[in-house]
């Protein structure tokens, strides 16, 4: 199967600074994507640093391994999937849409596993309901985003 590309975007009702800020704040990740814990593996805060998400629900998941490979505050980050379910490029971009707005654009280009083939289909409308679901959450979760909490 030839690599899924996957891209979604949403506007954000706040600075370009503060979506970033909250879209790298790996821990509360899980407060917004849905099904999802993001853990931090030492600094990931640029080139090399790595982060282990968990995803799954009903005791059913993966684990994506991780690797920033490019990070361009308040724009830009990229990461290479490196698991062994999960492989391929990903990443964010924040486009500034002025002083107080932006778009959210999370994108993927994954190398489905062997076999894939078969069940993507089934799980795309699923998969693009959730990714749709946990862009709206995160769009709240910028509007309330607090850097105290950081």
């Amino acid at each position: 199967m030839s690599p899924v590309e996957l891209r979604f975007s949403i506007p954000v009702q706040a600075a370009p600074e503060v979506v970033w800020a909250a879209a790298t704040d790996w821990a509360r990740q899980g407060e917004w994507m849905l099904g999802t814990e993001v853990h931090p593996v030492g600094a990931a805060d640029g080139p090399g640093g790595q982060l282990v998400a968990v995803t799954g629900f009903g005791g059913v998941g993966f684990v994506d391994r991780m690797e920033i490979v490019e990070w361009r505050p308040p724009q830009s980050c990229r990461v290479r999937h490196f698991g062994e379910l999960v492989v391929g490029d990903g990443g964010f971009d924040v486009v500034r849409c002025g002083n107080a707005a932006s778009t959210f654009v999370w994108w993927e280009r994954l190398t489905p596993p062997t076999g894939a083939a078969l069940v993507w289909p089934l799980v795309r409308p699923a998969f693009t309901w959730g990714m749709r679901r946990s862009l709206a959450a995160f769009a709240r979760f910028c509007r309330e985003y607090d850097r105290r909490t950081t």
